[in-house]
């Protein structure tokens, strides 16, 4: 298993579970509380993460909430640029992601201090995007979506099975990149991109079986509708939730969490690998 990624310089060790907090620059992002819409509050926001624990911070600009369509490039960059400037100055140590899936985006955001790009599309909405990652020599998030944001919960359906169409999918994706020259991936089975709740726990009582791909396992589960619908309840009520759901994918091998609330996150991881390390 890959545990270790270079991610422009800075090394991000994921031998043990690592949190990723999320800070969106959108006015439409499905939990209200990440969106920051101007850079002294992304920047307050993204200290207290980093104090919290977190050990990347993924900034996004366009959201992928289901029924979202997607902003030009030049739209999404407007909202992302200065804030990374910002935290790379700020935050020198700290390392940033960004959530795209645009060439053009990925090649300023690296430029101006990003170190991963996570790609919800695995490079199928813009031709240039993985030959640009390839340049860039940077980790990628290679994540499964069936469809696309704005259709992909108008009924999803796999008629071999979601767990082995995903685990396919990554595997022959895995193999695509590598040819391209792209060693350092994280993958993400895409909980909530074009599955019904049902295909979002059959994904998460298998994560283990994508350890077989060999590479680090990111789970993107935060306060979404697999947790809040299935309650009862709405996005602000799931934390409780989302630890549930966190506790049971780091039981299955996930090595990154994707989340809103990093202080919680890291309590679980704590509390998951003192279980697992116990005699």
């Amino acid at each position: 298993m890959k545990t270790t990624l270079n991610c422009g310089g800075k090394l991000l060790d994921l031998s043990t579970p690592r949190v990723m907090g999320i800070i969106n620059t959108t006015p439409d992002s499905f939990y209200e509380p990440s969106r920051s819409q101007n850079i002294d509050q992304a920047l307050r926001q993204a200290e207290q993460m980093l104090i919290d624990g977190a050990d990347v911070l993924d900034i996004g600009g366009m959201s992928t909430r289901p029924g979202a369509t997607l902003i030009d490039p030049q739209t999404e960059q407007k909202r992302i640029l200065p804030l990374i400037k910002s935290l790379a100055e700020q935050f020198s140590q700290a390392i940033i992601s960004v959530d795209t899936v645009y060439a053009t985006t990925a090649q300023a955001a690296v430029d101006a201090g990003a170190g991963i790009i996570n790609d919800v599309s695995a490079g199928k909405f813009d031709a240039q995007l993985l030959p640009t990652i390839a340049q860039l020599r940077v980790p990628y998030v290679l994540m499964h979506l069936q469809g696309s944001p704005d259709t992909m919960q108008q009924n999803p359906h796999y008629p071999h099975g979601v767990v082995p169409t995903v685990v396919q999918f990554l595997a022959d994706k895995l193999a695509f990149l590598r040819q391209m020259g792209i060693h350092d991936v994280v993958i993400d089975p895409g909980f909530g991109f074009g599955k019904t709740t049902e295909h979002n726990y059959q994904l998460l009582k298998s994560l283990s079986v994508l350890q077989i791909l060999g590479m680090p396992i990111m789970a993107g589960v935060s306060r979404k509708g697999m947790i809040w619908r299935t309650l009862g309840i709405d996005a602000k009520q799931a934390l409780n939730g989302t630890t549930v759901v966190h506790t049971i994918a780091l039981l299955n091998g996930a090595t990154l969490l994707r989340v809103h609330d990093v202080k919680e996150a890291v309590e679980a991881i704590k509390l998951v690998e003192l279980y697992k390390n116990s005699n």
